[in-house]
């Protein structure tokens, strides 16, 4: 399956404790289904002392599933559905289900 959402894309949260939030996605794990977004489902990790480290409690994002994300339209400004469209050129281009505009191309 051809990927929707993308590292850099601006997303949005649909569900959970994070609801409403909006973030750029650092990472995406397609083989889990999940995707690691900037500022969203933050976890305290505790880090051990080393040489290089001062160790303590770390607060880092924790991978979030892609059915509760949604990108952001670039030009309504809310959540959308992701497609895809040929242009004439024949180069193949996501767009924005809701304002028809053009993600990336």
């Amino acid at each position: 399956m051809a990927a929707k959402l993308k590292k850099g894309d601006r997303v949005v949260v649909l569900t959970g404790r994070d609801k409403g939030k909006e973030g750029e996605i650092l990472r995406v794990i397609p083989k889990d289904g999940r995707a690691v977004v900037s500022g969203v489902n933050m976890v305290t990790r505790h880090q051990r002392q080393t040489q290089n480290n001062q160790g303590g409690r770390i607060q880092k994002e924790a991978a979030i599933d892609l059915s509760n994300i949604a990108i952001v339209d670039p030009k309504e400004g809310g959540p959308t559905r992701v497609g895809f469209r040929v242009l004439e050129d024949g180069t193949k281009v996501r767009f924005a289900k809701k304002s028809g505009e053009v993600i990336d191309g």
